[in-house]
């Protein structure tokens, strides 16, 4: 969360935890050397005055760039040492990160911290197989596409045997409202997930009204770029922990 753009910085992160939330949303790829960084693109040119492809750059030419001018680009072990009791929802972007994950999650101990994320199902099972506790973990394009199209037509125990390989080891369902022209969350998929034990996190949802709908609906998580809004609907609804 930041307000002046500075995505995945550690002044974002800082802010959000100011808030007072528990739960950071977040991507990562790593450097040529093996260096695991929280970073949502394949380059660093769209965010920061730097350039070039960062699984073809060292830890120490990423550090020269700056976010917004201003920011360094954080590595995995910053935030992790930074805010010991957040939860960290880690988006694996790349097929290098897989094992730096992996080994950042041990070296940290940090298992029942985070929830591996990614487009990619082989992605996110690979990095579920380097560790040697089970994580939290949400399903890929792939499950939640056979999710949407299987689950309409499929009483709840037939939908749980048909998926039951994919959804092995998931807990969360991470969607957009919709995919194209096709409407992902609704009331009936929302009820149909939790009729099978899955929560419900819908990304990226920066409207308050779409926030209040969403949450009228059951959703049971929304990622956002603007957590001062979000924390504003749930304190209206007196959602927000505490109220």
């Amino acid at each position: 969360f930041s307000r002046e753009g500075l995505e995945n910085s550690m002044a974002a992160f800082r802010a959000a935890v100011d808030l007072g939330y528990g739960y950071l949303e977040t991507d990562v790829h790593t450097t040529a050397d093996g260096v695991l960084l929280l970073f949502h693109d394949d380059t660093l040119d769209r965010v920061t005055d730097g350039r070039g492809r960062i699984s073809e750059l060292t830890a120490v030419e990423v550090a020269s760039a700056r976010i917004g001018g201003r920011e360094p680009v954080p590595l995995f072990d910053e935030l992790l040492t930074a805010f010991p009791d957040v939860r960290v929802n880690l988006d694996v972007k790349d097929w290098d990160s897989v094992q730096s994950l992996a080994a950042g999650i041990e070296r940290h101990g940090a298992h029942s911290r985070v929830l591996v994320a990614s487009f990619s199902d082989r992605r996110r099972r690979a990095v579920l197989k380097l560790l040697n506790r089970p994580v939290a973990s949400s399903a890929g394009m792939v499950t939640n596409a056979l999710f949407v199209l299987l689950g309409p037509v499929l009483p709840a125990p037939w939908l749980r045997f048909a998926l039951r390989g994919p959804l092995h080891g998931v807990q969360a369902l991470q969607v957009p409202v919709r995919y194209g022209a096709i409407r992902v969350v609704t009331a009936a998929y929302v009820r149909r997930a939790h009729a099978l034990g899955l929560v419900v996190h819908v990304w990226t949802i920066n409207d308050p009204a779409e926030m209040h709908r969403l949450l009228d609906l059951g959703v049971d998580g929304i990622v956002t770029d603007r957590a001062d809004l979000l924390k504003r609907v749930l304190l209206e609804r007196g959602e927000w922990p505490g109220t």
